[in-house]
């Protein structure tokens, strides 16, 4: 299992509307409204590095209203 936080950039007043559609997106466990050089961020899980990938270009991105994404894989020690 792979889980990663992606810090996502929306366009002007769309927050609300992307903030609900990421949370409704397979492989989603969290996602949350923040202020700052980012507007939503989603905590994600997926079986593998290639299918965390699949996820964010494919269901993450393709949210209307998304216009950049960060993903920052969760290092387990």
């Amino acid at each position: 299992m792979v889980e990663a936080i992606v810090l996502v950039q929306v366009k002007v007043g769309a927050s609300s509307a992307v903030v609900q559609a990421v949370g409704e997106v397979g492989g989603v466990t969290e996602a949350y409204v923040v202020t700052g050089p980012y507007d939503v961020i989603a905590r994600v899980e997926a079986d593998s590095l290639d299918q965390l990938g699949q996820l964010v270009v494919s269901s993450i991105q393709a949210v209307e209203g998304v216009t950049r994404t960060l993903t920052c894989p969760i290092l387990s020690l």
